[in-house]
């Protein structure tokens, strides 16, 4: 006679449930396991605060590159804008002595017409 499903299936059950010793070395294995774990878990973390580090310096870097740029670009600005306006005052000096010998070789010529 063989057994039924049921009373196959408590024993199976009961076997499954049944105490038996752990494997040796299975705790030491269990506690490498656990340790690599947090080894991995520490060296990710080291590698995300690296990875952040970077990129704030690779930020501030690209920040600092920009403002000296603009501030670069402004002093040569300034730079530019004093040499026009120097140049602006010479021109202008230059356009008041013409106008001073122009306006006294037409007083020669007026006088010189009047006496004409």
């Amino acid at each position: 006679m063989e057994p039924e499903p049921i009373d196959q299936f408590e024993r199976e059950l009961r076997q499954a449930f049944e105490r038996r010793p752990a494997p040796p070395g299975l705790k030491h294995r269990i506690l490498d396991a656990r340790g690599r774990r947090q080894s991995d878990h520490l060296r990710h973390r080291a590698v995300l605060w690296q990875r952040l580090a970077a990129a704030l310096v690779l930020a501030v870097l690209l920040g600092g590159g920009f403002a000296w740029r603009q501030y670069d670009q402004r002093r040569k600005g300034e730079e530019a804008r004093r040499q026009v306006l120097t140049a602006l005052r010479i021109t202008q000096r230059a356009l008041d002595k013409i106008n001073a010998r122009l306006a006294a070789r037409n007083r020669t010529d007026q006088i010189q017409g009047d006496h004409e």
